[in-house]
């Protein structure tokens, strides 16, 4: 076994001794200096005026200094060029590094640029692409909800794409983040979603160790470890999909897929038992498929996000939607936390939030950043950063809300008896519902009154194929020509108007100095006719204003004549 280094680390007895003896040997040293003075350095003395050659050396010595500051100058000339040529190269380089970029770009035409654009990870069209892919791949599809709002989280595209996909492919529900919601809450979910597809009650670990993470230390601060790495319903999952393995005698791989933030990446973790995939807080980590190997029998592939569609409303947008935190936060922000806010129970919120009472949304966002201090220069408080946390909080793990399943069970149009019998197969639902008891019992859930009361907006709606994501873009496209249009349009009617009032001004003009014309040939005219001619010209000086030199000139002429 090697041996430890020593470690450097001292007590603070012996620390602060070493410190003082070193302040006292200081103090010692400024006295000594103090007493025998500073000694100042010696000036030269020159050449003395007795010595026989003095005017010979002082020239020596001026013809000395003179070299040495050509000889500066010279190699200080030299260093400048040296500079300017690799500049010169390095220009040269990179210009013609721009030209084979251009050349390259010109020689792969528009249709190659159109199919270079949806490459870039963060754009919809490669998130449409990437999901595609899973749902192609995958024989059994676990479409993540959050327990709070499963409704709102169930996108019917999504699930018409894998029931009427043929085959036997396989689509089950996944009730995850169940530690955020009363127990009787989760129960009636579980009883209401059962009738449709095989449901699974799933709390996922929210801290998972990473292979290159070391372990932690005894002097780091202390982590409530049985809340954040503990995770339920694993083992309910992993049954359910060995036992499909041994039905269908092959491995089998298996899809994870939902809208942002509801725990896929978590839950894949939790079921490999080590930090696989990147999670955060922030929506959209994941953007392109990733294979997770759990036995030898099963993959799990691991999707981004599903895109909510644009037509959905504004509660489903600002807690489904991907969220840009580095962007300014637009007025889409603000209306999604309107939403959130009317679709709650006001007087939980203030319960919630310990902030009195609030006329609007905006009163409320004020009063919530100046508890939290996050205030811009002068205190003014920071408003539109602070909806952007309340939105993170709300489709994170922080805040427990609760929504009611629907009274009357009415199955979705696509979704027949064939179909749900169908998903149905190859699983033992009774050991299921067993197993979502026990994962129940075991959890331990909020109250009811601790729990803000939701009102959910129904299924949402999102784009899975690439090209309704690109009919958008088009659409956007054909609006900013059809507005370029109408704004030349425009322009070209200004500028004739502007042509008519140049005419009607040249007109005026004419008038007038015919009128300044007539005014010279009379000798006196009477005070009618000045008042008369004053008020004309008067008129024509609110027209007259482009107007050449000779007109200005008679003009001035007729206006000084008395």
């Amino acid at each position: 076994a090697e041996l430890k280094k020593a470690s450097k680390r001292l007590t603070c007895h012996k620390r602060y001794k070493i410190q003082k003896k070193i302040r006292e040997h200081h103090r010692k040293v400024r006295k000594e200096a103090k007493k025998h003075g500073r000694k100042k350095p010696k000036k030269d003395p020159g050449v003395p005026s007795a010595a026989p050659f003095k005017e010979e050396l002082l020239r020596e010595a001026e013809q000395r200094k003179q070299r040495l500051e050509e000889l500066k100058q010279k190699q200080k000339l030299n260093r400048q060029k040296e500079h300017e040529k690799k500049r010169k190269l390095e220009a040269k380089k990179n210009a013609a590094k721009i030209k084979e970029k251009a050349e390259g770009k010109e020689s792969s035409g528009k249709s190659k640029a159109k199919t270079n654009k949806p490459l870039d990870k963060n754009s919809k069209k490669s998130f449409c692409r990437e999901l595609k892919k899973v749902i192609e791949a995958s024989d059994v599809v676990l479409e993540v909800l959050d327990a709070r709002d499963p409704m709102g989280c169930r996108c019917p595209q999504l699930e018409q794409a894998v029931t009427c996909s043929g085959g036997d492919k396989k689509l089950l529900l996944v009730l995850n983040k169940i530690d955020l919601v009363p127990k009787e809450n989760l129960e009636k979910w579980l009883n209401y979603l059962k009738k449709e597809f095989p449901t699974i009650a799933f709390k996922s670990a929210t801290l998972m160790k990473d292979r290159t993470m070391e372990q932690f230390t005894k002097r780091r601060a202390r982590v409530d470890l049985s809340r954040t790495t503990e995770c339920f319903g694993s083992k309910c999952l992993l049954k359910l999909l060995q036992d499909h393995v041994r039905t269908q005698n092959k491995a089998i791989q298996v899809g994870v897929v939902g809208f942002p933030n509801v725990g896929k990446s978590s839950i894949i973790n939790s079921l490999k038992g080590v930090r696989a995939c990147n999670v955060g807080l922030t929506r959209g980590v994941t953007k392109s498929m990733q294979i997770v190997h759990i036995d030898k029998q099963t993959k799990i592939l691991d999707s981004p996000s599903l895109i909510a569609d644009p037509s959905n409303n504004a509660l489903a947008l600002a807690l489904r939607t991907i969220l840009n935190t580095e962007e300014p936060a637009s007025a889409d922000v603000l209306e999604g936390v309107d939403a959130i806010l009317n679709h709650c129970s006001k007087q939980q919120v203030m319960m919630h939030y310990s902030i009195p009472d609030f006329r609007n949304t905006e009163e409320f966002l004020t009063l919530l950043a100046q508890k939290r201090g996050m205030l811009k220069k002068g205190g003014v408080p920071d408003v539109e950063n602070i909806a952007k946390v309340l939105l993170c909080d709300w489709t994170g793990a922080k805040i427990s809300y609760h929504s009611q399943p629907p009274e009357s069970h009415r199955p979705p149009p696509y979704l027949t008896e064939d179909i749900t019998a169908k998903m149905q197969e190859c699983f033992n639902l009774k050991n299921l519902e067993a197993e979502n008891k026990n994962t129940v019992q075991a959890l331990k859930c909020p109250s009811p009154a601790s729990s803000i009361t939701f009102q959910s907006a129904g299924m949402t709606n999102g784009t899975i194929q690439e090209n309704k994501v690109i009919e958008e873009a088009s659409e956007w496209e054909n609006l900013e020509t059809s507005m370029e249009g109408e704004e030349d349009e425009e322009e070209d009617i200004t500028e004739s108007d502007d042509d008519q009032d140049d005419v009607e001004e040249e007109k005026d003009i004419r008038e007038v100095t015919r009128k300044a014309k007539l005014g010279k040939r009379q000798s006196s005219p009477t005070n009618s006719e000045k008042q008369i001619a004053e008020s004309k010209h008067s008129n024509s000086l609110s027209l007259s204003l482009d107007k050449t030199a000779d007109e200005d000139d008679a003009y001035d002429f007729n206006t000084d004549y008395v």
